[in-house]
């Protein structure tokens, strides 16, 4: 998974001054609103907690986490919203998962076809890829001029399944009930953590390389920008040398 973190190690640099953090913030509370029509309790409600710390991790301000969980409390428009998975294929048959927060299943369909389909792949029906992915945890620990294998080796004592250096950070991954535990253990022990989310990880990857390379990476960030995509997984394998030289 080598080319897939060091492209997102990229899009993690890019995302500090990116000129759509209000985007970014529009998604983690739509996240934050919809988690809480569970309960608004972050003690009790396991997926909030997670959405919460997201939000926090992104530096979102604690009056407007606020705001989105009083909102969901009341019933507000969070009520309206839909979870929907899309699943379809990129250049190369490169596999993609698309998970979505919509008012409105007609617009939010057509959008993402449209961006498939202008960008070398195509729309599949549901269940045609999902099964190439498995639920994960990952942290992201910054090294802070730590040896990685130092790390890696208190991760993998304090429950990580798997451990990816990438660049100055470590890429830690855990069954999706451990994600918690491991986030907090690895705190304890010193360790600062970047940011912590459950993920669909690819079981098989599809390398890739040059024009194939570029129309996937173009293909996933068209879909990050729609306004109801709140994540983009894919099994596409782009080598560290690629994805650098095409983020510029």
């Amino acid at each position: 998974m080598s080319g897939h973190s060091k492209w997102a190690q990229i899009k993690r640099q890019k995302g500090v001054a990116d000129a759509r953090r209000g985007q970014l913030f529009t998604k983690l509370g739509r996240e934050i609103a919809v988690a809480a029509r569970q309960g608004a309790d972050i003690e009790t409600n396991a997926r909030l907690r997670l959405a919460v710390q997201r939000a926090r991790d992104a530096n979102m301000p604690m009056d407007t986490i606020d705001r989105a969980i009083k909102r969901a409390a009341g019933a507000g428009d969070a009520a309206n919203f839909q979870e929907i998975t899309y699943e379809g294929y990129g250049p190369s048959g490169v596999a993609i998962l698309v998970d979505a927060l919509t008012d409105n299943r007609n617009r939010a369909a057509a959008e993402v076809r449209s961006v498939f389909s202008r960008n070398g792949g195509n729309l599949g029906e549901s269940g045609s890829v999902r099964w190439l992915f498995e639920p994960k945890g990952v942290v992201t620990v910054e090294l802070q001029n730590r040896d990685a294998d130092e790390v890696s080796l208190v991760a993998i004592d304090v429950g990580a399944e798997d451990v990816q250096p990438a660049d100055s950070v470590l890429e830690v991954y855990t069954d999706p009930a451990d994600l918690e535990s491991v986030r907090q253990a690895l705190e304890q022990e010193g360790l600062e953590v970047a940011s912590s989310e459950q993920i669909m990880q690819p079981t098989t990857t599809v390398s890739l390389d040059g024009h194939a390379a570029e129309q996937a990476m173009r293909l996933i960030e068209r879909l990050e920008e729609l306004d109801d995509v709140q994540a983009v997984y894919s099994n596409s394998e782009i080598s560290d040398e690629v994805a650098a030289a095409l983020a510029g």
